[in-house]
């Protein structure tokens, strides 16, 4: 039988507030993601703008926080102007980033109003390009965006029949400036200008905005870590934020190593830090640049690139649509609990994407929309993962795997609510057995066990399809018990975890 997995809870010892911006999402122009996505004209469920009415009920109940727009590699060649005014007079341009026809039906206005759609939770994360265009492009999108009145960009907002200011506070300088793959790709030196540039122009019009620098593409760049040395020193007392970008797939049938990709997103997130504090040590600054993890998820990212480019410039063809697994919903899970362990340090995040695009919600033109298995977790996370997370120290048997080395069976973290709530989050990354997991939580006031929910399948392969659309959900488990001070599960193999307790 396997020993059992150990932590203890105490009330003084903390990682930090979650802030809720955590639970971020991202909408770009590629594929199905805005158009049959969010966006479908038609549809049984839209309404007079559009918008899908089935989609936006499954968003709610995700619980997105913030939506970053409209892109991604998309941003590097987009032109604000053409998404603005009337619709039947916007112009069709080609998409350089996913060879594809942008007819921009849907843009900045109707995003604005996407988000109110939402719910007054959910704010709006801007990307400007830095790809084509620079500070002046930025400069004159903030003055349409958020300017009140009187400006000839403000009253063309409102001659557009948006009286109101977006109000966006948010904003990315940028995306993936590092790539070679980015429309108008940059050294370090060039874009680590170019960023400080537009942040200084930007906060001449609002000291309050909030800009994010790009950071490296992913940790395997050449330049990962020097990329954000250079990017810092000339930008550091001008950004908020430095991004991160990472994506897993299981390769070549190494299931151990999948079910572990957050070891590499800890050392990611830890790694980055380290130099936001390298560099603010060599410049004596006090201030703490934070991280905006935006760009995660699982993605079969190989089968993709295996695929031949498109022959002609499609209208929101089917990009990127993965079905995701048992597995792929244990990942996903796993990752969240990374990024809530250091709360301290990740400010913003955003899962890519929201709909269809590697995403945890489906759609079927003129048909159903429905949860991935990957909807889940991230339901639950931001449902129950709302407070301040405790330092989790994890005494747990371990695995081999072999690209990580030797792995803790259990990965978990947990967050304590305002009210007293504690919820613990935890995954078994075993695919055989069950773990026995004794948490003690003296000292927290707790009580009861409210409830304790999984993610687990006897197929690991289970996943939700349009025929079968509820084929995969969480289930209760039952005996989870609180005893003298010790909470005691046990967590099935290769599963999702969410236990609350009151």
């Amino acid at each position: 039988m396997t020993r059992p997995a150990r932590f203890t809870l105490h009330p003084d010892f903390t990682v930090g507030d979650v802030d809720p911006r955590l639970f971020g999402s991202f909408v770009e122009h590629l594929g199905r993601c805005v158009y049959t996505g969010i966006h479908e004209p038609g549809h049984p469920t839209a309404d007079e703008a559009g918008l899908r009415g089935d989609v936006l009920d499954l968003i709610r109940e995700l619980g997105v926080t913030t939506v970053r727009y409209p892109g991604g590699n998309f941003v590097s060649g987009y032109k604000w102007e053409d998404s603005v005014g009337p619709v039947g007079e916007r112009p069709r341009r080609l998409d350089l980033a996913w060879r594809s026809t942008e007819s921009n039906r849907f843009g900045l206005s109707e995003y604005i109003a996407f988000l109110k759609q939402i719910g007054p939770q959910t704010e709006p994360m801007m990307a400007v390009n830095l790809g084509t265009r620079g500070v002046a492009e930025a400069l004159e999108l903030q003055e349409y965006a958020n300017h009140p009145a009187g400006t000839a960009l403000s009253d063309l907002r409102a001659a557009h029949g948006d009286k109101e200011p977006f109000g966006i506070r948010l904003w990315c300088l940028g995306n993936e400036m590092d790539g070679p793959w980015q429309t108008g790709h940059k050294t370090a030196e060039e874009y680590g200008r170019l960023a400080a540039e537009t942040a200084r122009a930007m906060r001449q019009i609002d000291p309050s905005v909030q800009l994010v620098a790009c950071g490296s593409s992913h940790r395997a760049m050449d330049t990962f870590g020097a990329w954000e040395a250079t990017v810092l020193a000339e930008a550091y007392d001008l950004v908020d934020h430095v991004s991160l970008h990472a994506y897993y797939e299981e390769i070549d049938g190494d299931r151990d190593s999948f079910l572990a990709s957050a070891v590499d997103m800890e050392s990611f997130i830890e790694d980055v830090v380290a130099t936001c504090d390298h560099v603010g040590a060599r410049l004596k600054s006090k201030k703490r640049i934070h991280l905006s993890f935006d760009e995660w998820n699982v993605w079969y990212m190989s089968a993709f690139q295996a695929r031949p480019a498109a022959p002609d410039w499609p209208e929101a063809p089917r990009l990127l649509e993965d079905n995701y697994s048992v597995t792929d919903a244990v990942v996903v899970g796993s990752l969240l609990i990374a990024l809530l362990r250091h709360a301290d340090r990740v400010a913003v995040a955003c899962l890519a994407q929201l709909v269809n695009v590697i995403a945890p919600i489906l759609t079927e033109p003129g048909g159903p929309a429905w949860r991935q298995t990957t909807f889940f977790p991230f339901a639950q996370a931001s449902r129950h993962g709302r407070g301040r997370v405790l330092d989790v120290r994890v005494d747990s048997p371990t695995y081999a795997t072999p690209k990580y080395g030797e792995v803790p069976l259990l990965h978990a973290t947990a967050v304590r609510a305002a009210d007293g709530t504690v919820t613990v989050f935890a995954v078994n990354r075993s695919r055989r057995d069950s773990l026995p997991l004794e948490v003690t939580v003296a000292g927290l006031g707790l009580t009861s066990v409210v409830e304790h929910s999984a993610l687990a399948d006897t197929d690991p392969e289970a996943r939700n399809t349009r025929e079968d659309p509820e084929r995969v959900a969480p289930h209760a488990v039952a005996d989870t018990s609180l005893r003298d001070g010790v909470l005691h599960a046990d967590l099935e193999p290769l599963s999702w975890n969410v236990i609350r307790l009151s």
